[in-house]
């Protein structure tokens, strides 16, 4: 979160430094997937294509394999296309398969290109203090001791859960906390793929005599794999683990065994002061569903363009109290979500004989069967109306159009363009997203017949807002936004729409900037 906040600063031309106490290099792959709404932020970082080169292979199936060991009974199939195959109307970076320990790298080298950006390894941050106008970090060279002093206008703590940052500002938590002792195990095995009937599949979850009890995520495509144990057992060593999970002995190398302890919860703050906390520092979730680096990122997009609002001084004295109010209620959705999840996978009935070859055990696995078919396969929780349909309301920097608040359990997703939402994406003559449209100051999108916006763009210029007009025409377009006139915030979220230009023009303009 630190690198995709520093980058998003970079480019706007905001000077920042990065304080990070390891030496950059990522050796377990946490995270293995990207959703659509993450890649569209890659889009604006200016690494989506790196992102498509590395991790699990474009052209394999990203299937869910439910079964009792990969040597066992198969007991239920999701089928889901290759990424070259999976073509979404609604945007235009379906989700990738790019784990942690390619896509810090690619995040790494991207902040390094940029000349404002400073990265300091092997430092570590002992304390701060704020007062009106600034921040005082006194930071540790790991390697030398030696303590120094940084000054700033801001702090970001990017730490993660119990990091100096959160732990410092003492916020409280809201939440169900502890959710389960989970392990991983990163392991390496070409030959793995080969001791099974299986086929490639990018995710395998077993369910046998004790229950559903673990998933294997596929890598590379190629040997690297990791193993997680949902609900840890003391009494097992990798070893064992592994072996349950294939159902005979195979080669391995273990790269790491690792246990950590599930949770879900939520900080009572974003904030204090010059002082904020983004990514796993603000919110630990489910690693189920991948929604943790998927809201880390929508974080630090959203915290990006208003502290440079604020830095270059057009953004109201309001506008970084929207970053709390606007991103900890969608945390709160996705860490709740995310728990369920998990819950109603881990919950999946296994029975003692759901492994045999008997009357008894064909039985057990017809249940799962229809066990899955009627409760985990309908579950509508984790659909893109929740990882792109997520609408900031209330926010006190959009304005309301009396439209319904589109819901996020639905199985089917329409994109819509009411204040809140991501603005929609739909292919322009020339090749690009409207998404590409969006990045840098607001955006007004006129469309066909719309009014004269001059008294918009006086009021723009008088609080120094860069607004940019963007004329667009055609009745697929104003179908899909609905109104002639749509103001689209720098993270691409609508700010206001309607057909006419308000009466009070520096009223709108003051309230989507964050003046109080």
């Amino acid at each position: 979160m630190g690198l995709a906040l520093a980058i998003g600063l970079g480019m706007a031309g905001v000077r920042c430094t990065i304080i990070e106490k390891r030496d950059g290099s990522v050796h377990v792959p946490k995270m293995s997937t990207l959703s659509s709404r993450g890649m569209e932020i890659n889009r604006r970082l200016g690494i989506a294509d790196e992102v498509r080169r590395w991790g699990w292979p474009a052209t394999f199936p990203n299937d869910f394999v439910y079964c009792t060991s990969l040597t066992g009974y198969e007991l239920a199939r999701e089928r889901l296309p290759a990424y070259d195959d999976l073509a979404l109307p609604f945007t235009p970076e379906p989700p990738r398969g790019c784990a942690q320990i390619y896509y810090d790298p690619i995040l790494l080298e991207r902040a390094r290109s940029l000349p404002l950006v400073t990265i300091r390894h092997l430092t570590s941050l002992e304390s701060f203090a704020q007062d009106a106008q600034s921040v005082r970090a006194t930071i540790i060279d790991e390697t030398t001791k030696e303590r120094e002093i940084i000054t700033a206008r801001y702090l970001v703590g990017c730490d993660g859960a119990g990091g100096t940052v959160v732990r410092a500002l003492g916020f409280e938590y809201e939440g169900l906390g502890h959710v389960a002792q989970s392990r991983n195990i990163f392991f390496r095995s070409a030959a793995l793929i080969d001791v099974h009937d299986k086929g490639w599949a990018k995710f395998y979850r077993f369910t046998d005599t004790e229950g559903t009890w673990s998933e294997l995520i596929g890598i590379d495509g190629k040997e690297l794999w990791r193993l997680t144990v949902l609900n840890a057992d003391p009494a097992y060593d990798g070893h064992r683990y592994l072996r349950r999970m294939a159902g005979r002995d195979f080669a391995y190398e273990i790269l790491s065994d690792m246990e950590w302890e599930r949770r879900e919860r939520v900080t009572e703050h974003y904030r204090d002061g010059r002082v904020f906390i983004c990514g796993d520092a603000a919110h630990e979730t489910s690693p189920t569903g991948g929604m943790g680096l998927h809201t880390g990122l929508g974080d630090a997009f959203d915290l990006a363009w208003k502290l440079t609002a604020v830095i270059e001084g057009w953004g109201g004295n309001g506008l970084l109290d929207s970053y709390e109010s606007e991103r900890r209620p969608i945390a709160l959705d996705n860490v709740r979500v995310s728990t369920g999840l998990f819950n109603i996978f881990a919950e999946m009935p296994g029975g003692p004989e759901i492994d045999a070859d008997s009357p008894q055990g064909q039985a057990s696995r017809l249940g799962f069967a229809r066990e899955y078919e009627q409760h985990h396969a309908q579950v509508p929780q984790f659909t893109e109306n929740l990882r792109l349909g997520y609408c900031y309301e209330p926010s006190p920097i959009c304005v309301p159009d009396g439209t319904q608040r589109p819901a996020v359990e639905t199985k089917t997703f329409v994109p819509v363009a009411r204040p809140g939402t991501r603005a929609p994406h739909t292919w322009l003559a020339d090749g690009r997203s409207t998404l590409d449209l969006f990045g840098r100051g607001f955006v007004l999108l006129r469309f066909d017949d719309a009014p004269p916006v001059d008294a918009l763009l006086d009021a723009a210029t008088q609080r120094g807002v860069p607004l940019e007009v963007v004329d667009l025409a055609g009745p697929e377009l104003l179908g899909l936004y609905e109104r002639r006139l749509v103001l689209v915030r720098p993270d691409g979220h609508v700010a206001w729409r309607d057909d006419v230009v308000p009466s009070d023009p520096l009223a709108l303009i003051n309230r989507v900037r964050g003046e109080r």
